[in-house]
C-alpha cells in the first residue's frame, strides 16, 4: 500500500481501543482453521516459532483462515470495550509472508445491548469454522451493511519492511463494533485500532480516576517514549510487565558521577515528562504513581503539576501549579499520596507527570471529583 507521511500517522499517538488490555474481544469469526481470531487483539508483539506445527498446520501468532474453496470471503466481528471515535489502524501482517490476506476492509456500527445478544456464543477452536446455524444467527444483524470506514485496501506481506499497514480513518462517529473483512482469506497478525474513548458523564459525587483511559483520559504530549508509550500508564488494571508501562531511554546528559542532596534526591540536570488531559475538569483527592515491574530502571523521583485549560487559546498561556512536589520513588511498588500530601487540588483539566532523570512507570492514577 502507499506510504503515509508522519503527519498522517498522528493517530498512532492516540489510545489503542481494541486490544485485550483495553477490553476488546472477538464475537464472531467465519473461520479459525490455522489460528484463532483472538490473536488479533493480543497486546504483545507477534511471535514466530520455527518448526512448530499444530494438527491443522503451521503454528501462527495471528488470525489465519484456511484457503478458500467455496464462495465468499472471511470476516470477524470485534467488540470495543466502550464507544470510540476511530482515527486510524495498523494492520500488522508480521510473519505472514506467503499466507497473508492480500486485501482487507473495515466496517463499523454502534450496537445496542439487545443487538449484541443476537451473537451466538463464541467457540474458539482451531481447525473450525462458524456453523451454518451460527452464521444464520449473525445474519440477523446485517453486518455486511455496516458503514465502511476503511474501503478495500491492499496489504503488504509480513516481512519487516512491509508488515505494518497504516490506514487513517476520517470517520467522526462513535462506534462499538467493527467488522474486519479479509479478501478472500489468509492471515493477519495484529489489528491495532487508534482513537478516543467516548466515556459516560462522570458522577460528581463519586471518587473517580480522572486520568484513566476508560473514563476518557488522554495522553496529549510527552518528551520520550523509547521503550513504552506514556498512554500505557492510564490503561485499566495493573501493569502486566515492563512493556505495559511508560519507559524512557537513559538520558545522555546524566553526570558521570551521580550525587544526591540531603533528602536523597539525585542531582541531575534533566528529566522526562508526559501531559495528560483529564476525562473531566476535577478536584484532585489523591495520586498513585506505580513502579511495579520497574526494579532496576525506576525513576529516582517524580512530581505532578496541573493547570486549568478552558480553550485552545489557554494552551499557549497555561501556567502549571504544583499538585505533588518532588517525591523520592522506590522500585517495584505503588506510591500512594493522600489528600494531605498534595499542595494544590484544582480545579484541574490537565496534569503533567515529570520523572527524573529517566526510567519507567507502570501506572498513574489521579483520583478526584468531577468539577461542575
Amino acid at each position: 500500500m502507499a506510504t503515509m507521511d508522519m503527519n498522517e500517522l498522528d493517530f498512532l499517538e492516540l489510545d489503542e481501543v481494541a486490544s485485550e488490555k483495553s477490553g476488546g474481544r472477538i464475537l464472531f469469526a467465519t473461520d479459525d482453521w490455522f489460528a484463532a481470531a483472538e490473536n488479533l487483539l493480543k497486546d504483545c508483539e507477534p511471535e514466530w516459532k520455527e518448526n512448530v506445527f499444530t494438527d491443522f498446520g503451521k503454528w501462527m501468532d495471528g488470525w489465519e483462515t484456511r484457503r478458500k474453496r467455496c464462495a465468499g470471503h472471511d470476516w470477524a466481528i470485534i467488540a470495543l470495550h466502550q464507544p470510540s471515535i476511530i482515527r486510524g489502524f495498523c494492520v500488522d501482517t508480521a510473519y505472514f509472508t506467503g499466507n497473508y490476506a492480500p486485501r482487507i476492509s473495515i466496517q463499523a456500527a454502534r450496537l445496542s445491548d439487545d443487538d449484541v445478544k443476537l451473537f451466538p456464543k463464541r467457540c474458539r477452536k482451531l481447525g473450525s469454522a462458524a456453523t451454518a446455524q451460527e452464521s444464520q444467527e449473525v445474519s440477523r444483524l446485517k453486518t455486511e451493511d455496516w458503514e465502511t470506514i476503511v474501503p478495500m485496501t491492499e496489504l503488504g506481506s509480513g516481512y519487516p519492511e512491509t508488515r505494518h499497514n497504516y490506514i487513517a480513518s476520517s470517520s467522526t462517529s462513535a462506534w462499538t463494533h467493527l467488522r474486519l473483512n479479509l479478501f478472500p482469506d489468509g492471515g493477519v497478525a495484529r489489528l491495532r485500532v487508534y482513537g478516543t474513548i467516548c466515556s459516560n458523564p462522570l458522577n460528581p459525587d463519586a471518587l473517580t480516576d480522572l486520568v484513566a483511559q476508560e473514563n476518557g483520559g488522554i495522553c496529549e504530549h510527552y518528551s520520550n517514549a523509547h521503550y513504552g508509550h506514556p498512554r500505557n500508564i492510564i490503561r485499566p488494571g495493573r501493569g502486566i510487565n515492563m512493556a505495559d508501562g511508560w519507559e524512557t531511554a537513559r538520558r545522555l546528559d546524566r553526570p558521570p558521577i551521580i550525587e544526591v542532596d540531603r533528602s536523597g534526591i539525585l542531582q541531575v540536570p534533566g528529566n522526562e515528562w508526559a501531559v495528560f488531559k483529564l476525562a473531566h475538569i476535577g478536584i484532585i483527592d489523591s495520586i498513585i504513581i506505580d513502579t511495579t515491574h520497574f526494579k532496576g530502571n525506576f525513576p529516582d523521583n517524580a512530581k505532578v503539576e496541573g493547570t486549568l485549560i478552558n480553550s485552545d487559546d489557554d494552551k499557549t498561556h497555561s501556567r502549571w501549579k504544583t499538585i505533588l512536589s518532588t517525591k523520592k520513588l522506590s522500585a517495584h511498588k505503588p506510591h500512594v499520596y493522600a489528600c494531605e500530601d498534595l499542595d494544590w487540588h484544582g480545579p484541574v483539566s490537565h496534569v503533567r507527570l515529570t520523572i527524573a532523570p529517566d526510567g519507567g512507570i507502570s501506572r498513574f492514577r489521579i483520583f478526584g471529583y468531577a468539577h461542575a
